[in-house]
């Protein structure tokens, strides 16, 4: 199944939440995971993002979908990149379509 990684920055509004209920992490992550995700790992950071979260989803739909529900509700901004396990970027690369190896 694709992996997505998703970078996440908090509003005023969603640290102002988060200080409130700091376990409203773990109610955004059930959240999530009811539209179909798996969220595999997640870290707090420090410095210009503020959560970095690996998740797996069926495709790039349902991961959009899982990013607008996010974002439309103006706590936070999220940039979410696709991400390839190496060893099937790898394969990808030794496999080239034009036939040079």
């Amino acid at each position: 199944m694709p992996k997505y990684v998703m970078l996440s920055t908090l509003g005023p509004d969603g640290f102002a939440r988060l200080r409130e209920n700091p376990e409203r992490i773990h109610e955004v992550t059930h959240e999530v995971e009811s539209m179909g995700v798996t969220v595999l790992h997640q870290y707090a950071l420090l410095g210009t993002y503020d959560f970095i979260n690996v998740i797996e989803a069926p495709d790039d739909v349902t991961m959009s979908r899982v990013a607008t529900t996010l974002a439309s509700r103006g706590t936070l901004k999220t940039h979410t990149f696709s991400a390839i396990e190496v060893d099937d970027f790898i394969a990808g690369l030794a496999n080239r379509p034009d036939g040079a190896s």
